[in-house]
């Protein structure tokens, strides 16, 4: 699975063991700063003034780029388990970590090689650690639909839970300009809107409402799965995009404050392909990564109360188009990828079902050996009975014989 996310003058992608670099606004002889790891990405993120980047892979290694003036790797460091989240503090002087094991970690910027800290823990896998935009809280989301949201200082302190979701919880975000609000994501195909510090629901969108459904063509009265895979806002915070995995469209919100919905979806942006990733850069346009060879990225900027296509004349577009095709063979890897979120879905086992089947088994067994016993037992007794019919003829014979 291939990622993107921008912030400042950096447009960052990562697939497989590769991390790529481009920066939109200049030119550069290599096409984008490229970093090679031995092992799978699982999770890069960049730092909200884009001075900072970092990845983490599957060997384990928490690396920490800085990006001006040059990009430098200023620390290797290791965690403990594998992590699914990256998440920078707003102040850019920590790097929190979310691991399989439900753990989170923080790890200094400032000190480069001191080693990660132990925060706060779920019983369950965590998918996604966001931080609230005064860095006061530290909002974790795991596989088992909570969503918790934490003191920074003392996460030991809970401040309160967001509970709602059905399935896994996917994906956090904190749209900008609302900082008080939490936009969550989740394996049950709905969209949710949360008062985070008091845990209160502001609205829930089921996504297969607004098109994101097909049927299944192995069984046709299976209902489909599908996960809210991302979700970002612009700058201005007017507008927020939601996508879902596996689906070539990406769907639109405005925020409308005020209103009895919060969130008023407006467009769809049908796209050739399934898009991996979508960021928004700092003038609000919208970059969309797709899993094609001829048309790696997107570029959407709203206009005249729409989204326009922006053409392939654009001069950062032209930028980001020739960094990533001449990358392309660091893509393959991500083509035709399953989803991540595939095996986190509950599984129901109807034991009932399968009790009663074995009981009526057993009981017809019974039966047959019951009927089998009673059939050899009515047998013995006709063959005695006519044994018994014989002699007794023999004997009324042979007195009349001696007479």
């Amino acid at each position: 699975m291939a990622a993107v996310c921008c912030a400042g003058d950096w447009l960052l992608t990562c697939s497989s063991q590769y991390l790529v670099a481009v920066n939109i606004r200049q030119s550069s002889d290599g096409g984008g700063s490229e970093e090679k790891g031995s092992d799978l990405i699982l999770a890069c993120t960049i730092s909200t003034s884009g001075n900072y980047a970092a990845l983490t892979d599957d060997n384990k290694r928490l690396i920490l780029f800085r990006t001006q003036p040059s990009w430098q790797c200023i620390s290797t460091r290791w965690v403990v388990r594998r992590c699914t989240s990256l998440m920078f503090s707003q102040a850019e002087d920590e790097l929190f970590v979310a691991d399989k094991s439900g753990d989170v970690y923080s790890f200094s910027v400032l000190e480069p090689q001191k080693q990660g800290e132990l925060k706060l823990g779920h019983l369950s896998m965590l998918l996604a650690i966001t931080l609230s935009p005064d860095d006061k809280y530290i909002i974790t989301a795991d596989r088992d639909e909570k969503i918790r949201v934490s003191l920074r200082q003392s996460p030991y302190n809970i401040q309160a839970f967001c509970l709602g979701h059905t399935e896994f919880v996917s994906t956090l975000f904190v749209p900008t300009g609302h900082p008080e609000w939490l936009l969550s994501g989740s394996g049950d195909g709905t969209l949710k809107l949360w008062h985070y510090e008091t845990g209160r629901r502001l609205q829930s969108i089921n996504m297969k409402q607004l098109g994101f459904s097909q049927s299944s063509e192995t069984d046709a009265e299976k209902p489909q799965r599908f996960a809210v895979s991302r979700i970002i806002s612009s700058p201005n915070g007017r507008h927020v995009a939601v996508q879902c995995e596996r689906f070539p469209s990406i769907q639109l919100f405005e925020v409308k404050d005020g209103s009895e919905e919060l969130l008023i979806p407006t467009e769809k942006l049908i796209l050739p392909h399934a898009p991996w990733d979508m960021a928004f850069d700092s003038e609000g346009r919208l970059w969309v990564l797709l899993q094609n060879k001829d048309a790696t990225v997107l570029l959407y900027t709203y206009s005249q109360d729409c989204w326009k296509q922006i053409d392939s004349e654009s001069a950062d577009l032209q930028r980001v188009e020739e960094a990533l095709s001449t990358q392309w063979d660091f893509f393959k890897d991500s083509v035709g990828v399953e989803s991540r979120f595939q095996h986190l879905y509950k599984v129901n086992f109807d034991n009932m079902a399968s009790y009663l089947q074995k009981k009526q088994e057993r009981l017809q067994q019974q039966d047959q050996k019951e009927g089998k016993k009673r059939t050899g037992g009515n047998g013995s007794q006709s063959n005695g009975a006519a044994k018994k019919s014989k002699n007794e003829r023999k004997r009324e014979a042979v007195p009349s014989n001696c007479s």
